[in-house]
């Protein structure tokens, strides 16, 4: 059985305060090659709002239990998603996911049309 992996996001508050990052949020991880300061950078967003910090990468900055950007960086091509497990102070610690499954409904739209739907999708790493 493959176990949990887990990285810190950093920087939140230069973006967004972090307490708008609750347990259980889906946050998408996305490679960022052309950053100056990190080769390795892994910029975290939380669609549709945008950036709101980056994967930590330093042993500075890393927590106990967490992955660094670098050990995470070979193991998905372009983007990748995390779950909210845990906000202390500025951190926020995400659980890696593989896949990921989304149900959308429709019920009614602008013009008073009834519109059902079921919308799935899976999105691999």
């Amino acid at each position: 059985m493959a176990s949990k992996k887990y990285v810190a996001v950093v920087g939140c508050r230069n973006y967004f305060d972090p307490k708008l990052l609750k347990p259980g949020l889906v946050l998408k991880l996305v490679k960022e090659p052309e950053n100056l300061y990190d080769e390795e950078a892994i910029r975290v967003e939380l669609e549709p709002v945008g950036k709101v910090g980056y994967v930590a990468n330093s042993v500075h900055t890393v927590p106990r239990g967490c992955a660094s950007a670098g050990r995470i960086y070979d193991t998905f091509k372009d983007s990748c998603y995390g779950i909210v497990r845990f906000v202390v102070g500025d951190t926020v610690i995400l659980e890696l996911v593989k896949a990921l499954r989304f149900e959308v409904v429709i019920q009614e739209g602008l013009t008073g049309e009834r519109i059902d739907g079921r919308f799935y999708q899976e999105s691999r790493g």
